[in-house]
């Protein structure tokens, strides 16, 4: 019994102080406008220092001479597309051949095509293939994670961004 007129004095002391802070505030006048603190001016947008990102730097340029065409670089393991001196599309990663079935280094030019192609050395499929260099190599959809056979494989969506992207006798540069 005595828990309950406990609570019951409790609950009436909180009624009453929230009906006193209620009570209160309506009975206090608002103080005139006139001796209010100004509001703080509207404060710059950011105030805090420029920190450089933290995400991925900027990717690095072609390393090629051509303009208009497809640079590779093998020790970057990167390849573009350029038009006009701007790149299209990339850098995109790639996989040339190893020292066993190197990729050859040069510049050269797309001698042929073909959207479904299978190697009639290996027997593996080359998919979206631009051949550029003598003993077929070619840019083509391959493994990013195993060497080629001299080829440069990429990825199959920039594949094919590639064989859609490079007529027959533009430029190719691949670099070291």
């Amino acid at each position: 019994m005595r828990a309950k007129s406990y609570a019951a004095g409790l609950l009436v002391a909180v009624a009453a102080a929230v009906t006193g802070c209620s009570a209160q505030a309506a009975t206090e006048p608002s103080p005139p406008a006139s001796s209010l603190p100004a509001p703080p001016s509207a404060a710059p947008p950011n105030t805090f220092p420029a920190t450089p990102s933290s995400t991925t730097p900027a990717p690095p340029p072609p390393p090629c001479a051509v303009k208009t065409g497809a640079c590779a670089s093998l020790s970057l393991r990167l390849a573009w597309l350029l038009k006009d001196g701007a790149i299209v599309h990339g850098p995109v990663p790639m996989e040339p051949g190893d020292a066993t079935q190197p990729t050859p280094v040069g510049t050269f030019r797309v001698a042929w095509k073909d959207k479904v192609h299978t190697s009639s050395e290996y027997g593996d499929p080359m998919p979206n293939s631009v051949f550029f260099a003598a003993g077929g190599i070619a840019f083509h959809a391959g493994a990013l994670d195993q060497p080629s056979h001299g080829c440069i494989h990429l990825t199959d969506a920039d594949s094919a961004v590639f064989f859609d992207s490079l007529p027959v006798g533009a430029v190719v540069e691949v670099t070291a």
